[in-house]
This record gives C-alpha cells, structure tokens and sequence, in this order.
C-alpha cells in the first residue's frame, strides 16, 4: 500500500506515513489496497514523434516511456516520475527536430522549384 499523499509505501498496520505523516484510513488500511499516484508514461506520444517526426530522438523517448511503469510496479515512484519527464523531454525535442526537419525539406524544395522555372525557356 502507498501514501495518498506522497506516494510513499507504508509498511503493514501503519497508521500513519513515515514520510509525510499522513494519516491512513482504518477502513482503507484494513480492507481495501489505496492505489498510489499515477505517472503518466508518454508511450502513445512517444511512438507518435517517432513515426512522424524524429526517428533517433523518438526511439529515445520511447526507452523512457517504457520504463515508467516498471518502475512504478518495482516501488520506485521517484524513478518513475524521472523516466516521465525525460519521455516527456525527448518528445518534445523529437517533435522541433521534425518540425525543423520539415521547414528546412520545404525550403529546399522551394528554392529547386524556383532554380527550375528561372531556366525554363520563355
């Protein structure tokens, strides 16, 4: 079981967390497991940036994104919470990487087409 609060485990019959000092419910404590916080895990974002945009940058943040809840079932809440913002991160960055990507690709392009109509002959 995990403080409400902070996430913390608690060890059996605590009635309150070690860390926070948070009281534990009687009721939830003895009958029911408290389900800790969730860790948003950025996979479905992660594998988007990665077909779409950055292939390198994307396969990064998806080794991120996997890890989440691992950690999250091992127990580590601070690791997990770490593995969330660096996916978050490399999306982030995969997705300007494309961007930059694609505006350098449609400038290039442009400035071809451009080449090609000054020596088409009038």
């Amino acid at each position: 079981m995990h403080c409400t609060r902070c996430g913390s485990p608690l060890p059996p019959g605590a009635t309150s967390c070690p860390n926070c000092g948070q009281p534990v419910p009687v009721q939830a404590a003895a009958y029911a497991p408290v389900p800790g916080p969730t860790v948003p895990n950025y996979l479905v974002q992660a594998i988007l940036v990665t077909l779409c945009c950055c292939l390198p940058f994307g396969v990064v943040a998806i080794v991120y994104a996997a890890q989440v809840n691992g950690k999250l079932a091992g127990g580590d809440m601070n690791g997990a919470m770490e593995s969330s913002r660096n996916a978050k991160m490399w999306c982030w960055i995969a997705l300007g990487a494309g961007l930059v990507a694609q505006c350098l690709w449609l400038a290039m392009f442009g400035a071809s087409f451009l080449a090609q109509l000054k020596n088409m002959p009038h």
